[in-house]
């Protein structure tokens, strides 16, 4: 069997199947043997586990995941890259491969057509240039799953799993603790991968919550703050919330019947006072 971590090997498989890498499509593939195993042990899967991966690429995690769990089910945006995959993955009865975009896919309907209502987690390489909607898009629609492994750019791992109320943190912070509970793995070096980024990477997990950590009447409403919040994060909240319908007065107003300070700005508030405020106006 090939190996997907060797440089050369590499450039003969896609010379082969006359591919190039896509810049548009943020396309760099893996060559440090020892992340791909370390990720599969580090997602959670077992012999009784799903596992959906995204951008499978040239399939070298995928050939992990499909050691430790039942069944694995990769979407892969670029149509060039199937052959390849039909290729490398040959021998493993139990992965599926599916052509198509993360984000107009039906995922429930996925895991329950690849799955059959076992316990179910995802794992992926993310590409950088749409992390954050993809990790956004997994979280909001609330899937059948325990927990989200992934590799990211370092910057945005500090980011994600960033404490809410400190300098670090921003919008999709708050959004990712409110349905999760992240934790940084281990970090992965730019030279890990062919061709080398810019930007060191780090894989994180978000175990997923069965409850959110605070109570909210209005999550649309909670989340229309934050953003316009975080929109303007260097203004005070009496300013910035303006970006959310509301006049300077009334988030003053509203500021003051949480009893948060007029002068603080978005990344001083714990993801439980945007909840505050959300409550308070939907009184």
């Amino acid at each position: 069997m090939q190996s997907l971590t060797n440089i050369s090997e590499i450039k003969d498989l896609l010379s082969r199947h006359g591919f190039s890498f896509s810049k548009a499509l943020g396309q760099n593939f893996l060559i440090n043997p020892s992340v791909c195993p370390r990720m599969a042990m580090s997602c959670g899967a077992d012999e009784n586990t799903g596992v959906l991966e995204i951008g499978p690429g040239i399939g070298v995690l995928t050939r992990e995941l499909a050691k430790v769990a039942a069944r694995v089910a990769a979407i892969e945006i670029d149509g060039r890259l199937l052959p390849v995959l039909n290729e490398t993955l040959a021998g493993y009865d139990n992965i599926s491969l599916i052509h198509g975009d993360v984000m107009e896919l039906d995922l429930q309907e996925i895991i329950n057509r690849e799955f059959g209502g076992m316990r179910t987690v995802i794992c992926a390489n993310l590409p950088y240039y749409i992390t954050s909607p993809i990790l956004m898009k997994l979280l909001e629609s609330r899937l059948p799953v325990d927990s989200i492994t992934v590799m990211v750019q370092k910057e945005a791992a500090d980011r994600i799993c960033a404490k809410p109320g400190t300098r670090e943190c921003g919008a999709v912070t708050l959004a990712v603790w409110y349905y999760s509970e992240p934790q940084k793995l281990f970090p992965v070096s730019r030279g890990s991968f062919m061709p080398a980024p810019n930007v060191d990477s780090a894989v994180i997990r978000l175990n997923i919550r069965k409850n959110p950590p605070c109570e909210v009447k209005d999550e649309k409403a909670m989340f229309r703050l934050i953003k316009a919040a975080f929109g303007q994060r260097r203004k005070t909240l009496p300013n910035s919330l303006m970006g959310a319908g509301l006049s300077r007065d009334e988030a003053i107003s509203l500021l003051d019947a949480a009893g948060i300070p007029r002068q603080a700005r978005a990344e001083q508030l714990t993801l439980e006072q945007f909840a505050e405020l959300a409550n308070i106006m939907s009184v």
